[in-house]
């Protein structure tokens, strides 16, 4: 399947489109944010990470034209039954924030001590190739952690100064850029993606 070194990132996330277009470069395939097209955000009304994803990219590829790649991705914490879930962006309600989320999810736990705090990010991805495309490609996966009683670090973004890596002794928020994308959720489903394009010696 070789498609278009142009496609269109169906998220107005700028921490998403950062790190898309930093995964995506070297494959010399140009991202380009749904708002360059004036794509609306679409009511996600799924039940499911994966249902929300398809109904992104579908909206953002029907307007402009190019494939589409959406990731639709948030946060499980066990102690919360799954919460906030797909409801992650939206956490602590409209208007979206970072801040405002992460201080709901600190209250929500503020009973359970840091060793029962196990989480994990889960990341969905979907590629069209046009909105109609009747075999979209798929991946999921996930990035297991802890969240900690209080932020640590100044990168990433969403939950990342919450979320804390046993493996490498500091939150998400105080990887790198190459660190985070070689270790992420997010970086591990687009190399799961991108991996039938290099197979076959096409690009995405």
């Amino acid at each position: 399947m070789i498609t278009p070194a142009r496609l269109v990132l169906a998220s107005g996330n700028a921490g998403k489109l950062r790190e898309f277009a930093q995964l995506l470069g070297p494959l010399g395939c140009q991202v380009f944010p749904q708002s360059d097209f004036a794509v609306s955000e679409v009511e996600e009304s799924g039940l499911t990470f994966v249902e929300n994803a398809l109904l992104k990219a579908r909206e953002a590829s029907r307007v402009s034209g190019l494939p589409a790649l959406a990731d639709d991705s948030g946060l499980e914490v066990d102690a919360l039954e799954g919460a906030p879930g797909i409801y992650s962006a939206r956490y602590a309600g409209e208007p979206k924030s970072d801040a405002r989320n992460n201080a709901k999810l600190l209250e929500a736990l503020a009973e359970v001590p840091e060793g029962a705090r196990d989480a994990r990010y889960w990341c969905v991805l979907v590629y069209l190739r046009h909105p109609e495309d009747p075999v979209p490609l798929i991946v999921q996966r996930s990035w297991e952690g802890q969240i900690l009683a209080h932020r640590r670090g100044e990168g990433g973004f969403g939950y990342d100064p919450l979320f804390w890596l046993p493996d490498q002794g500091m939150s998400a928020a105080e990887l790198s850029a190459a660190e985070k994308n070689r270790l992420s959720h997010r970086g591990r489903a687009l190399q799961a993606l991108v991996e039938p394009f290099r197979r076959v010696g096409g690009s995405l």
